[in-house]
């Protein structure tokens, strides 16, 4: 089995603070994909370049503090593609992609952070130009290698991703160009919704996201916008899929998954 989690840390040294090491060493997956790194790479040497045994591949934002993704892996790449060719978002730090690329076949994993529109009209312009942006990128992916693509999407697909669907509707995230977005992706047939897959009908038990304001968390007032998105063929080996909430290190839960795969 290939275990591969993604959790938004919120930053990586808040979320460390908060066990996250022993539960990663408890559950040992092969992959864990994070985002929100909030550090730079000084932070990251000789603190977190390992993680409970796993070796750690980083994609810091140019502006300290903010964004950033990584990649722990159990296995040892045979490339490493750091950000999408546009600067814009490569120096926010939002796309990192490990190939384990053999004379049989063509495999990516990749960690990837979409851009917040939450806090005003610039920023959600942005989200729509990264939408742009990535759609190409990933659509080359799918046609290229078998590929999952994990990471805070900060999009809620549909009514059943988020628990006020009705309020939400003009709102960053659940927009409907957002959701067209989303509707798109996944109809070409080039890549799944493997947790939506593996659970059509799941609600409240599919969210990974509560705000940090008044008491979203106690009331289960969440959103699902974190994903395991793959090609066709990878997510029909996917075996089980599960949220964890006993332990909080972020405003974010890890979403993990297991596949019937080897790399």
């Amino acid at each position: 089995m290939l275990t591969v989690t993604t959790l938004n840390l919120n930053g990586i040294r808040s979320a460390a603070s908060k066990g996250l090491e022993d539960w990663v060493a408890a559950t040992a997956p092969d992959l864990l994909c994070v985002q929100e790194l909030k550090a730079q790479p000084p932070d990251m040497a000789g603190r977190f370049d390992t993680l409970a045994g796993l070796r750690g591949y980083f994609h810091c934002a140019v502006k300290k503090g903010y964004s950033g993704v990584g990649i722990y892996s159990r296995h040892e790449p045979s490339d490493v593609v750091v950000g999408i060719g546009v600067p814009e978002f490569d120096d926010e730090g939002r796309y990192l992609e490990l190939r384990f690329d053999t004379p049989a076949r063509a495999f990516s994993v990749v960690s990837v952070y979409f851009p917040s529109g939450s806090s005003g009209d610039e920023r959600q312009q942005a989200k729509f130009r990264f939408l742009d942006e990535i759609a190409p990128q990933l659509a080359r992916l799918a046609a290229e290698r078998e590929c999952l693509v994990c990471g805070d999407v900060n999009i809620a697909h549909t009514e059943k991703d988020l628990k006020n669907w009705r309020s939400n509707q003009k709102n960053s995230g659940f927009l409907p160009e957002e959701r067209a977005w989303m509707t798109q992706l996944l109809g070409g047939g080039a890549w799944v919704d493997v947790y939506r897959r593996l659970h059509p009908d799941a609600e409240g038990d599919g969210y990974t996201w509560w705000s940090n304001r008044g008491q979203a968390w106690a009331k289960n007032v969440g959103w699902r916008i974190d994903y395991h998105l793959a090609t066709p063929g990878l997510a029909a080996t996917a075996q089980r899929a599960s949220i964890y909430k006993a332990q909080r290190f972020s405003d974010h839960a890890p979403l993990t998954l297991e596949y019937a795969y080897r790399l």
